[in-house]
């Protein structure tokens, strides 16, 4: 890194530098606890585990995911939450981030009382990951205080100043955000030391594909970063912590104002500066980061539907309370409040001239505010002079790489389902990404006939009027749930550590035994995988097929043989391809020979 991405190491191990906040800008220094101090190759660990899909037990959620830097932060895309009556489209419904299909702790997809068996909603919007540095509580009703607790040992590892830590360590256990039922860290960092780094990423930032260069496993990457290559949940906060705090957005138009350029901010916008910190609104929205970090009652819903910081403080007087958030690159953000209520900052300030909610104990006594004819100059000044133009543009610090899940589908549907009892084609769910080495890729089933036997059958030639040949059988299981359009199922196939089968292309589809279909069979859309390693071909351990992983065992062997007499894509481990023969039982050997890396 060069120029103004370049971070200095002063002494004491503080960095300091462009983005770090200081005398230079509006923003304090940044808080660093003493216990974790930042790093460059910790920052880098940090970001590409930030933006590592593989992080979530499906891999198809990054923390990043719903923290985009374009949209200030927060998340770009919504779903539907019913809310606490548990009916969509009634008054209660909110407008929040999705999750994750849920899995039960086997992984297997199971419905969901709410959503089914689709994405599931967050309860609540996903708030700004910008100034978590600054703020000494985290999550809309600040659960994460500032001891973080080692979750493997129960070690206190920073007894205060640690909320950024101990925010990370929830996420990636919550069965709506990124996990399946009853995940745990130890399985979290398995998978981990198995995944080749942003395997499933495109266009990634100079400084990440440097570090890919250098150390291209995480235990390497944690060797750099804190000495030795263990993989540990504490660490694992510890380095994403560190990319946060790194996350400074101070480069306002109001910053270069504050630092003495009375031309960054427009005649208006200097105005709307005056009036806005002569109101009430800079009793909450304090410059220079533009919140208090108190927690308020500002009426935006009944507090019935959501009791906000009580549910932490046990307090009645908390009822209904959220943190106040920085206003900073607020004007990027698409919806506003813990609730998503609002689409249009406009909107935003109608909301606070006007009354609130009817319903709201304990509403804020500060409200409403009263700006009349001199709203816009305020609007104009929030709009324009608290944008930071790298957020803006996602320049470093706040750059990114492309996301899987931004990319062309892979899985893609094709079509060609036919209806089965209950006039109701079967659903293939085809969500997980088919990359080399993924050992948790998996295809599941819905409005299938309760209790019929289904087959996930596979074959490289595309499918003939929306049927796959069916050349391979992947499994065979029978659905869950009673009644027509009530079954369901998971089948999860292992993707080989296998750098022969990179860019090979399967078509996949479920065929239900199911009396009403035609030919007493109803069939699923196809599905078209093609296997991957976006950032360069894992090392082999081609061997490796059945659980348990990472050892090899006799289920090695016994899968390698059924599939080969089978002829499975998982047995052509050697050239020519789509030829099974000895150069593939000799690969195979080889591979069960040398272990896995």
């Amino acid at each position: 890194m060069t120029g103004a991405a370049m971070l200095c190491v002063a002494a004491g191990g503080a960095l300091f530098g462009a983005g770090m906040g200081g005398p230079s800008t509006g923003l304090p220094p940044v808080p660093v606890p003493p216990e974790n101090p930042i790093t460059e190759a910790k920052r880098v660990l940090g970001k590409i585990l930030f933006w590592d899909e593989q992080l979530s037990s499906d891999s198809t959620m990054s923390c990043g995911t719903c923290h985009i830097p374009a949209v200030g932060g927060t998340d770009p895309v919504f779903g539907q939450h019913p809310g606490t009556d548990g009916v969509f489209d009634t008054p209660d419904d909110r407008r929040t981030s999705f999750g994750m299909i849920r899995a039960d702790s086997n992984d297997d997809y199971a419905p969901d009382p709410l959503f089914g068996l689709q994405r599931q909603s967050t309860p609540r919007t996903a708030p700004p990951v910008f100034m978590v540095a600054h703020t000494p509580e985290l999550f809309w009703d600040g659960r994460a205080g500032g001891e973080f607790v080692d979750p493997d040992t129960g070690e206190t590892i920073i007894a205060s100043g640690g909320a950024v830590e101990a925010q990370i360590l929830q996420p990636p256990l919550s069965d709506v955000e990124m996990a399946h039922e009853d995940r745990d860290w130890g399985q979290i960092t398995r998978k981990l030391r198995r995944a080749r780094p942003m395997a499933l990423a495109a266009d990634l930032p100079p400084d990440i594909q440097a570090a890919l260069d250098a150390r291209g496993s995480y235990p390497e990457l944690f060797a750099d970063a804190f000495g030795d290559d263990d993989v540990t949940a504490a660490r694992v906060a510890m380095a994403i912590a560190t990319y946060e705090r790194t996350l400074v957005p101070d480069q306002t138009p109001w910053d270069a104002f504050m630092a003495g350029d009375p031309d960054a901010l427009t005649p208006i916008q200097i105005q709307g500066w005056d009036l806005f910190r002569e109101s009430d609104c800079a009793l909450c929205h304090t410059p220079p980061t533009f919140t208090d970090f108190s927690f308020r009652n500002i009426g935006v819903r009944p507090t019935a539907e959501d009791i906000g910081r009580q549910e932490v403080t046990g307090l009645f007087e908390d009822r209904g309370k959220f943190k106040v958030p920085t206003l900073r690159n607020v004007a990027l953000k698409r919806s506003f409040m813990h609730s998503g209520d609002f689409q249009l900052f406009n909107t935003v300030f109608n909301f606070y001239v006007g009354s609130g909610a009817a319903g709201n104990t304990n509403r804020d006594p500060i409200l409403p505010v009263a700006f009349g004819v001199l709203r816009d100059p305020v609007v104009n000044f929030l709009e324009h002079g608290l944008v930071d133009p790298r957020v803006a543009g996602e320049q470093f610090p706040f750059d990114r790489p492309t996301l899987q899940i931004e990319q062309a589908p892979n899985p893609e549907l094709l079509g060609g389902a036919t209806p089965g009892a209950g006039g109701l084609a079967p659903r293939i769910i085809a969500q997980a990404p088919p990359n080399i080495g993924n050992l948790g890729f998996k295809i599941g089933l819905d409005r299938a006939l309760g209790g019929a036997s289904a087959t996930l059958v596979a074959s490289e030639v595309p499918p003939v009027d929306g049927a796959v040949l069916g050349d391979h059988e992947l499994g065979t299981v029978t659905a869950q749930g009673v009644g027509d359009g009530a079954g369901f199922a998971t089948l999860q196939w292992a993707v080989p550590f296998n750098s022969f089968i990179e860019g090979r292309t399967l078509y996949v589809q479920w065929v239900v035994q199911d009396p009403a279909g035609d030919g007493g069979e109803a069939r699923s859309d196809v599905a078209r995988l093609t296997l991957f390693s976006s950032n360069g071909t894992p090392a082999d351990c081609a061997a490796d097929l059945a659980a348990p992983f990472e050892t090899m065992d006799f289920a090695d062997i016994t899968r390698f043989l059924s599939a080969f007499a089978s002829g499975e894509l998982v047995a052509d481990l050697a050239p020519p391809a789509g030829v099974y023969d000895f150069s593939d039982v000799s690969a195979f050997l080889l591979s069960f020979t040398r272990g896995c890396p």
